[in-house]
């Protein structure tokens, strides 16, 4: 997934953190069940920054 598209699901599952953090609670399972969303997308974000470095280095 091509890194802008990541970027732009990171930022809109920041927003629906923080608006679900704002109805349940920080400790809240929904709110838990978005973070670990978040989190999920930002590992692959995490990932393809190191798949791009290490293709940039090997030309």
């Amino acid at each position: 997934m091509p890194k802008c598209n990541l970027l732009t699901l990171i930022e809109q599952k920041r927003m629906e953190l923080v608006d679900t953090v704002a109805k349940t609670g920080l400790n809240s399972e929904a709110a838990m069940k978005v973070s670990k969303e978040l989190d999920t997308l930002l590992n692959a974000y995490q990932r393809e920054q190191v798949r791009q470095q290490k293709q940039s280095a090997s030309r």
